[in-house]
């Protein structure tokens, strides 16, 4: 058994008998790390310890990892130019905010002999955002509704940091503008 030493040195080939009386002494664990290899490879560590910063290490991982959230925008194809404008900002903040969104064009009655409206009205929609998006999925009719996902060309985590970094600026005292007196 090749055996490696608490600090990483190698100790080199030692019989198994050999390397638990070495383990004990020091007060520690073997933990055999590779026993595929020929001879097997074997380390004293403190076994506790290590499972302990690996779940650390685990844990940190979880919290610096983000979610990515779909918003839905629900729109009807015979829009009117404000109502428009309003659900293009809305998405257009989702969409800096890191966020996918999920544009949904519902047809009623009539409307739905014409989808022909939805797909220049998302193909619009999707030319307005072109600086800030990229279609993920192109218009599809699905059943009575045409639906579109967008996604943001930067990443949640940047568009997080970013946004961090806009708050803290801003709540930033601002020192008041000196002035020069006059002298008398």
């Amino acid at each position: 058994m090749r055996l490696v030493g608490p600090n990483g040195e190698q100790i080199g080939v030692i019989r198994i008998e050999e390397a638990i009386r070495l383990a004990q002494e020091n007060d520690l664990d073997l933990v055999e790390v590779a026993p595929e290899a020929r001879p097997p490879v074997a380390k004293i560590m403190d076994y506790g310890k290590y499972k302990y910063q690996e779940a650390l290490k685990a844990r940190e991982n979880r919290r610096s990892q983000v979610n990515a959230v779909v918003k839905e925008m629900k729109i009807r194809p015979r829009i009117e130019s404000h109502d428009y404008d309003t659900k293009k900002n809305h998405i257009e903040r989702f969409l800096l905010g890191g966020d996918k969104v999920k544009v949904t064009i519902m047809f009623r009655g009539r409307e739905q002999s014409r989808p022909e409206m939805g797909y220049k009205l998302l193909a619009r929609l999707a030319e307005d955002l072109a600086e800030v998006s990229v279609i993920e999925f192109a218009p599809k009719q699905d059943g009575r509704n045409m639906v579109m996902v967008l996604a943001p060309n930067r990443r949640k985590s940047d568009a997080v940091k970013a946004k961090t970094s806009n708050v803290k600026s801003a709540s930033a005292p601002k020192s008041a503008p000196k002035t020069k007196e006059k002298e008398e």
